[in-house]
């Protein structure tokens, strides 16, 4: 007697079986690991969304592990806006230069050119203003500001979900915006 699938999952419990398209739909989503997205939905009793949340508390796992090793390679990144006005350069550090040269680690590093462009942070962390300054740190400082593609996220988040893809620590360590005839 084959039993129907509800059930099965109910009772069976480590029997769950998690199939090829649940894996590559989270693994979409998430761009996370195979083995993590199979681990993260056997965890979550295949609950896509509940998978989703703990693969992103994964992450923050990961990149915290990864913060205190030695980023000295990576890359400097530019952008210019439409008509030549503005523009921004950002030198962004991960541990390798194979990372460096991954498509993923130059798309962060070039959206992050184009969001000092855009918002013209004045520090880089609440940590790098002088203190005694009475400043919005969610405006002034690079890392707290909301991405300007998706504001439901920051760019320290940016930065968090690359590290949890590559297992490196990513630092962006300098950011320069021109304006002309600023």
């Amino acid at each position: 007697m084959r039993l129907p699938a509800k059930i099965k999952n109910k009772f069976l419990g480590d029997n769950l079986e998690i199939t090829t398209e649940q894996i590559k739909d989270l693994r979409q989503e998430s761009s996370a690991g195979i083995m993590d997205c199979r681990n993260a939905l056997k965890e979550t009793n295949g609950d896509k969304a509940k998978a989703l949340e703990l693969l992103q508390k994964l992450g923050f796992v990961k990149a915290q592990k990864s913060a205190g090793r030695t980023a000295n390679q990576g890359l400097v990144a530019s952008y210019i806006h439409a008509g030549g006005r503005i523009g921004a350069l950002v030198e962004v550090n991960c541990e390798t230069d194979f990372v460096a040269r991954t498509a993923e680690f130059q798309d962060l590093a070039r959206n992050i050119a184009m969001q000092v462009a855009a918002m013209d942070p004045q520090y880089l962390s609440k940590d790098s203003c002088p203190t005694g300054v009475e400043v919005d740190f969610q405006n002034v400082c690079l890392l707290m500001q909301p991405y300007i593609k998706d504001p439901a996220k920051n760019i320290q988040d940016m930065v968090t979900e690359v590290i949890a893809k590559t297992g490196e620590n990513i630092v962006i360590s300098h950011f320069a915006r021109f304006e002309l005839g600023k």
